[in-house]
């Protein structure tokens, strides 16, 4: 069990909605992620960053009571009815974006924008009284590896303060592989994939340099473009890694829609 306060997390999200209308296909993330929030200690705040969000700078939340945005279509009705009224923090969105130009690195503030369901549905399974000031974090349209990870960088001092830094993606995230048939060279290809990024993130063997040579280098494996035709959803696991900037403690490995995924706690 953690004990000590986590400075970064990367979960999987799963599929829109679903998991909070009882998909049976989420039942382990869903218990992943209840097992994750009653392990940690209590966060002060929490910075996340979704995949559902890409802008060209870093860009954060500011607002004092984000409106929910349901991002996602032909669900049911339900779905769209969906409340988790968690208070924004402009102090802290501003200190995320200082830390950012303090690294060179551009940034700039929403007042405006409210927080997507790669915020809103694990966050409700996680801490559902939906209490814990949020800000969320966009990546960046150029989708560079490296630049996320810089980002991460940036924010190594959050922890000092009790503030968790989330990255909200997928670590399988092929929509058109989410409704065909498996196949054996499929399975091979997902399997492969995590098994590459669970030994990339969580191995003692690497150097810090050399694990983010290989996380920067990521579409080169065998099956990674399968798993992530576009790189979106992994994404955030780089802004965390760069958070952390360690192996991580723990790896939860799970089934999401019958697909290998992974969640990484630094």
């Amino acid at each position: 069990m953690t004990k000590q306060s986590p400075k970064a997390l990367f979960l999987s999200h799963g599929g829109g909605p679903l998991p909070l209308l009882g998909d049976p296909g989420h039942r382990e993330m869903v218990s992943c992620l209840k097992q994750i929030a009653s392990q940690i200690p209590r966060p002060a705040a929490i910075v996340i960053v979704s995949a559902h969000w890409e802008e060209s700078l870093p860009t954060i939340t500011a607002g004092e009571q984000p409106p929910l945005i349901y991002d996602y279509h032909g669900f049911p009705e339900e779905s769209y009815q969906i409340q988790y009224p968690c208070p924004g923090k402009p102090v802290l969105a501003h200190e995320v974006a200082e830390l950012l130009q303090q690294s060179n690195i551009e940034a700039r503030l929403d007042e405006i924008r409210g927080f997507d369901h790669g915020m809103f549905v694990p966050l409700k399974i996680m801490y559902p009284e939906a209490d814990i000031p949020c800000v969320q974090l966009s990546i960046v349209n150029s989708l560079e590896p490296q630049q996320h990870i810089q980002m991460g960088q940036a924010l190594q001092s959050l922890h000092q303060q009790n503030v968790l830094v989330i990255g909200s993606g997928f670590s399988f995230h092929n929509l058109d592989a989410f409704f065909s048939a498996e196949t054996p060279e499929s399975q091979k290809m997902n399997q492969s994939f995590e098994e590459w990024l669970v030994e990339t993130c969580c191995s003692t063997d690497y150097s810090e340099p050399e694990r983010m040579q290989r996380l920067t280098a990521w579409a080169d494996v065998y099956g990674a473009r399968f798993c992530h035709p576009r790189e979106e959803h992994l994404l955030p696991l780089h802004v965390c890694y760069g958070v952390a900037q360690a192996p991580c403690s723990t790896v939860y490995e799970i089934q999401i829609l019958n697909k290998k995924a992974s969640m990484f706690l630094w």
